[in-house]
């Protein structure tokens, strides 16, 4: 029996564009990366191009941010693969070097004519707004706009791919996390109390004006998963009436009385069954297909209800 598969970032929101050969060698630049850094980076590049839109900013700077986003982690490739992949928390030494893959991408992009002018992607895509970010501690004024749209866009995928979400459902508690980021931290309140840009103290990490763009985007995922989910389920309901019939033939040549009756119901049956179903098994294969309708109708359940709860939250 078919099963259905979702993916968040099915609608590649950059393939709309009519990308140019510069652009399409900036992309290929990704053929570099392991697996999954590269799935990645085509995961902050969709998304940034959807918040983007979400933010009406022009084509042009939409392509510009895309490919930013794209190109923003391009410096992992110089990162050991022992620390890339590490499963677990990395060591302060460890982190120090991970960090370095800004630095390295800036690096990369400013030695390539054609990759210069995205260099504000990898450079500066762990900024935060209140300056605890690097690889410089940029605060608000000076971190480019792009790089702020990057960076939730990476959390956000970066959050996601480590919790494997099958679904969108608990998707909210992702949504909470950058939320959190939004807000100033006490101990950056501190600091910048000493400082002379005193007003980095109301800042969070992250700019609260993407994060609320980022929730409509993933409403609108959520809706897009429950639109293909209904549609399976329509699916299933089809199946579901046809060896519901099946079973009714079966009921009626069970009491026939004549042969000739019999195998008029047992035709009927066997033009109803599909590949793999037989008059023995075909009540197993209704079984599957009612286990398979009620499982998915309760994920569009709880999807709506993942909907009430992210509209519900405040940025």
């Amino acid at each position: 029996m078919y099963k259905e598969t979702f993916d968040f970032y099915d609608r590649t929101s950059i393939k709309s564009y009519n990308l140019d050969q510069s652009m399409r060698y900036q992309l290929n630049m990704l053929d570099r990366l392991d697996v999954f850094t590269r799935k990645h980076c085509e995961n902050v590049g969709d998304l940034t191009c959807r918040l983007c839109q979400h933010l009406h900013l022009n084509k042009g700077f939409t392509e510009y941010c895309t490919i930013c986003g794209y190109l923003h982690d391009i410096g992992k490739q110089f990162i050991p693969p022992a620390i890339l992949q590490k499963p677990g928390k990395l060591t302060d030494e460890e982190y120090e070097i991970m960090k370095t893959h800004t630095t390295i991408g800036y690096e990369m992009c400013m030695k390539d004519l054609k990759l210069r002018p995205y260099a504000a992607g990898p450079y500066c895509h762990h900024e935060a707004l209140d300056g605890s970010g690097y690889p410089r501690g940029l605060t608000k004024k000076d971190i480019p706009f792009e790089a702020q749209i990057i960076r939730v866009a990476d959390e956000y995928d970066a959050i996601v791919s480590k919790r494997q979400y099958k679904s969108h459902i608990g998707i909210s508690d992702t949504l909470k996390i950058l939320i959190e980021n939004t807000k100033p931290h006490e101990e950056v309140q501190k600091s910048a109390a000493l400082s002379v840009v005193a007003e980095n103290a109301k800042l969070g990490k992250n700019n609260p004006l993407i994060v609320r763009k980022l929730l409509k985007v993933v409403i609108e995922d959520i809706e897009y998963e429950i639109f293909l989910t209904q549609s399976y389920v329509e699916d299933l309901k089809q199946e579901l009436k046809r060896l519901k019939q099946v079973e009714k033939y079966q009921i009626a040549m069970n009491k026939a009385k004549k042969e000739k009756d019999k195998n008029y119901y047992l035709e009927g049956m066997k033009m109803l069954l599909k590949d793999n179903e037989t008059p023995e098994n075909f009540k197993s294969a209704y079984e599957e297909y009612q286990k398979a309708y009620e499982t998915r109708k309760a994920i569009i359940e709880n999807l709506y209800h993942e909907i009430k709860i992210i509209k519900k939250l405040k940025v």
